[in-house]
């Protein structure tokens, strides 16, 4: 494990965000042990990563409201804050890691960057000329706006980090 991705996992712990690290061929029993069922999911693009058969693929707005758990690809990790950056796409793929109360992300452990610094040098020129935007999540869905603090308001309850070493 290199040091920006311990630095990454002790910040995912600390929001209260599970993780397990593993290699393609391992990844699709590491969703599958990880996921509530019904699961929905987007397919990651990792080579040799797919997701488990249980997962539906076919995305509507039944299919997301059934769901128990939304599987869906991160395109980066930034390790100071535990967050991690989910593309938006212009079929609407990103209510998959919001609607259901539980989100997987999988990703890539070489698209773990130090700092937001990073993340904007990797991924800015896109912002800006491509149309590209995403979701930078870091942690369950949180807020405390009417008193006590309630998870799952806004999103997912829980989150569990896949992180596929090459």
């Amino acid at each position: 494990m290199t040091a920006t991705t311990e630095r990454f996992v002790n910040r995912l712990a600390e929001f209260g965000v599970s993780w397990t690290i593993t290699r393609p061929a391992e990844a699709e029993t590491a969703i599958k042990s990880a996921a509530t069922t019904p699961a929905v999911g987007v397919s990651p693009s990792i080579d040799g990563v797919s997701l488990p058969p249980d997962v539906e693929q076919a995305l509507s707005p039944s299919t997301l409201d059934a769901a128990a758990t939304g599987v869906t690809e991160a395109i980066l990790g930034v390790a100071d804050y535990g967050s991690l950056v989910i593309p938006t796409t212009r079929a609407g793929i990103e209510p998959v890691s919001l609607f259901a109360d539980q989100h997987i992300a999988v990703l890539r452990e070489a698209d773990i960057v130090p700092g937001m610094d990073d993340a904007l040098a990797e991924r800015g020129d896109a912002f800006r000329t491509d149309d590209w935007s995403g979701i930078i999540a870091t942690g369950p869905s949180a807020t405390a706006d009417m008193g006590a603090l309630v998870t799952g308001a806004h999103g997912p309850k829980t989150v569990h980090a896949i992180i596929v070493q090459s």
